[in-house]
């Protein structure tokens, strides 16, 4: 495979240190790495698996010679650094949900919509972590009897408000008085049955994305998606709980066959625990039941590391596939 020139922006946060972990674990074929932050990040220096990378201030022209950009920054500086990420014609593979509904740009998960890949002008865009943990358990199940509607509870970890999340967690543990900054309640010994902003309905954002996302990537406008999202006292593995009504009567050896064999799943019976699945890129599955009086609903258990297959190591096979295929360049893109 040729090799590329690669820069993660916002590689100090937790999901861009997850990425240089994953490009090096995966031997991502790079000629260059670059990990770029902002100003106040310069000089840092990460080491992992035994390199050491320094940081450098995310300018114009460090974008300049750059094949692919994995993007880990927020919705606004995503916006205000793409600019110089268009002028230096990279790839931007972006962990935001600043793009993810725009129809010119696909939203990919590479086990399920890979084919989308090629359809780029010059940005990707990474799901939501929730949105990647439901879709990736139920593939298997929405390929054999096709999904109709969904009742989702998700229960995610305090990775995905980032570093930030992270350490207040560690810090209430140590002080339960200290008052909350990142999250709206205090978290530790605690559950918050809210992700983000609640809109004039009282759905949050988080549960908005999962919708909207799901709908998108099965290319299903008329998906049910009835969600909670709750934030947990866990340090990154996200967990969900599913309740799946399908379009016709379901075999549930035959699914549990089409799991076993399914690329990015594990399925593990009576059912996995978010703790025995951190630092792995595998989505886990169980507590597969149903009701005999209704022969086209389903209930099932998943989890997965919100880091890793929720964040970095989805956006980085994105890269293999772009790679892989020949769809790097978005001149190349024929929509």
């Amino acid at each position: 495979m040729q090799q590329v020139n690669v820069a993660i922006l916002g590689a100090t946060g937790a999901v861009g240190r997850t990425m240089l972990e994953v490009l090096l674990q995966r031997r991502f074929p790079f000629r260059q790495l670059r990990l770029l932050a902002s100003e106040k990040s310069a000089g840092q220096r990460l080491e992992c698996h035994g390199r050491q990378f320094v940081v450098k201030k995310a300018d114009r022209d460090q974008f300049e010679g750059m094949d692919i950009v994995l993007g880990a920054v927020d919705n606004s500086w995503i916006r205000h650094y793409l600019p110089w990420i268009r002028q230096s014609g990279a790839l931007l593979i972006d962990n935001s949900s600043a793009f993810r509904m725009d129809p010119h740009v696909p939203l990919v998960i590479p086990e399920i919509n890979a084919a989308q890949i090629a359809f780029h002008h010059g940005i990707i865009a990474n799901p939501n972590c929730a949105t990647i943990l439901a879709l990736m358990a139920l593939w298997p199940l929405h390929c054999l009897y096709g999904c109709r509607r969904l009742w989702v509870s998700t229960y995610q970890a305090v990775s995905g408000a980032g570093k930030r999340g992270m350490e207040e967690l560690t810090r209430q543990l140590q002080d339960p008085r200290m008052a909350p900054e990142v999250f709206p309640r205090p978290i530790a010994g605690n559950v918050i049955p809210q992700i983000g902003a609640l809109n004039e309905m009282g759905i949050s954002e988080e549960e908005q994305k999962l919708q909207r996302e799901g709908r998108k990537i099965l290319d299903l406008p008329s998906l049910q998606v009835s969600c909670t999202c709750v934030r947990v006292p866990v340090v990154r593995c996200h967990s969900a709980a599913i309740v799946a009504q399908t379009e016709k009567q379901i075999d549930l050896e035959a699914l549990m066959d089409r799991i076993r064999h399914s690329p990015g799943l594990r399925l593990q019976l009576p059912y996995p625990t978010p703790l025995e699945y951190s630092g792995s890129d595998l989505t886990a599955v169980g507590r597969l039941r149903m009701d005999p009086r209704f022969p086209d609903e389903i209930q099932l258990w998943c989890c997965f590391d919100q880091l890793r297959k929720g964040a970095a190591t989805n956006a980085v096979q994105i890269a293999e596939w772009a790679l892989e295929q020949g769809w790097l360049r978005k001149e190349r893109r024929t929509s």
